[in-house]
């Protein structure tokens, strides 16, 4: 019992010190072979604002999701593709019906958790959530947590 102790204060220890440092989400990145393409989905389907890449190279393209929360594409010749619903960019808003008929007005099929076409998840917490893949298969969940 002892030991056990010990282990949940080390844990717990780590757990005070992580939330310590007072972390804000910065941005996800994700890898494409087709940057115009990819970079079109998430501005015209999902409307996050393009900005600026602060040294101007090419192949990237950066959005805002809200605040200073970013969505980084990084083109490449070469991708690794391994599209497992459970690596996902995730993204919340309260109009989540308003953007499910966006999404069908656009023809944009999008999944529930299980992978029915069209079709919203409810959680157990109350929250809805759905899924689509960009252009390239990556996955992105959008759901309607509060925040």
């Amino acid at each position: 019992m002892k030991k056990f102790t010990v282990i949940l204060l080390v844990l717990y220890s780590s757990i005070i010190s992580a939330q310590s440092f007072d972390f804000n989400y910065d941005h996800y990145s994700v890898i494409v072979k087709d940057l115009d393409k990819v970079g079109s989905f998430y501005k015209n389907v999902l409307n996050l604002k393009e900005i600026p890449h602060p040294s101007a190279p090419t192949g990237f393209k950066w959005f805002v999701i809200q605040g200073n929360s970013q969505l980084h594409l990084i083109g490449k010749d070469s991708v690794a593709m391994q599209h497992s619903k459970s690596v996902h960019l995730c993204l919340a808003t309260q109009k989540l019906d308003e953007l499910i008929a966006s999404l069908e007005e656009k023809d944009i099929t999008y999944y529930d958790w299980p992978g029915k076409e069209n079709s919203v998840t409810l959680r157990a917490d109350g929250v809805r959530q759905i899924y689509l893949k960009d252009p390239e298969n990556n996955w992105i969940e959008i759901n309607n947590a509060a925040h």
